[in-house]
């Protein structure tokens, strides 16, 4: 590790569901076929650069994605009983496929090395496995994040990955997810102990990472392993944050899906009428705050890729926001509320 942490985060049932690759290969055969399609695509894509290799890195590097997008799937999402609308497979296969396909069409396969390419790969499926850690935040990082990390690093192991022999490895999901830590607070609001805070905190923490390193590992710049994981933290968090730069319709599919979680997670049901208020808060000022003030490209590689489409979104989302806060006065509750913005969303986009 390179951040100390106060606490460990244990193995739980969802391991033990999934304890092995076989498992995964199978799970994924039975309910997600089109995973084993993309990966078998993306090594394609990859031939140039993995002729010659060994073929047992390349086995292992998919398995540990198949390992982390099934726990995923169990712990959070559709194949077990704590759907979180966001942040579940879905999400893993958004970056993980088309997101990654717009970075190397952007940047080109040789911009990054093949262990970097798979480290994005493992990022995608491995940055959100954890999401019902309480808040405790250590060098910025949330609790969520550093739970991810240690269950990525024995999904490494189970690969036949070490931290011996595949420091690189190891250094770079560290950062890279710790590194997703998202804080979309306003400033003078400095609370982590509030669900609503938990969605709702300053941009992704790999914006601040490198400041983090010289509180925590003074000399890490003459590190080159750690220079090199810093550069794909902020590129793993733009890939994270590049709902920004989806076509607009969905671009909000996903703000949707991430405000019913928020009203889940804070035990509101967007039948009632208490729920009004927060979907329509997170609708309009918690989406301008995201998309105007927190939201920032990390990365050259980021920008290059995603900056364009960000901006064609600029007034759409000004629009929605501005037609969204006049028409939902009059609203009886969150579910009003969300109709309203889909609505809205068809005529603007």
């Amino acid at each position: 590790m390179i951040f100390q942490y106060p606490r460990e985060f244990p193995a739980d049932e969802c391991e033990s569901t999934v304890p092995d690759a076989a498992t995964a290969q199978r799970l994924v055969r039975e309910r997600r076929p089109e995973l084993l399609e993309l990966l078998a695509a993306r090594r394609r894509r990859f031939a140039p650069m993995i002729a010659g290799r060994a073929d047992a890195p390349i086995v292992g590097a998919e398995n540990a994605v198949l390992i982390a997008y099934c726990r995923l799937a169990f712990r959070h999402g559709s194949w077990g009983h704590d759907f979180h609308h966001y942040h579940n497979e879905h999400h893993i296969y958004e970056i993980l496929g088309p997101r990654i396909e717009r970075l190397i069409d952007a940047i080109g396969i040789d911009a990054l090395s093949l262990r970097d390419w798979f480290l994005l790969a493992l990022f995608a499926a491995a940055h959100d496995l954890r999401q019902r850690e309480a808040p405790l935040y250590e060098a910025g990082i949330g609790s969520n994040e550093r739970a991810s990390i240690e269950e990525a690093f024995r999904i490494l192991k189970l690969c036949g990955f070490t931290p011996e022999r595949n420091a690189e490895v190891f250094l770079g999901i560290e950062l890279m997810i710790g590194g997703s830590t998202f804080d979309a607070r306003s400033p003078p609001q400095q609370e982590f102990n509030s669900v609503d805070n938990i969605v709702q905190s300053g941009g992704a923490l790999a914006q601040k990472m490198d400041r983090k390193l010289d509180k925590h590992v003074p000399g890490w710049r003459d590190d080159a392993r750690l220079v090199h994981g810093l550069s794909l933290a902020t590129i793993a968090a733009d890939l994270d944050t590049a709902n920004v730069a989806e076509r607009f319709p969905l671009f909000m599919a996903s703000t949707e899906r991430l405000c019913l979680e928020r009203e889940m997670r804070s035990h509101r049901n967007t039948v009632d009428e208490a729920s009004k208020q927060p979907v329509l808060s997170f609708l309009t000022s918690g989406q301008e705050h995201y998309f105007f003030d927190l939201h920032r490209f990390s990365s050259e590689a980021g920008r290059r890729t995603f900056a364009g489409a960000k901006e064609a979104n600029t007034e759409r989302m000004r629009a929605l926001i501005t037609a969204l806060r006049t028409r939902a006065a009059g609203a009886i509750n969150g579910d009003a509320v969300l109709n309203m913005f889909r609505q809205i969303v068809t005529e603007v986009a």
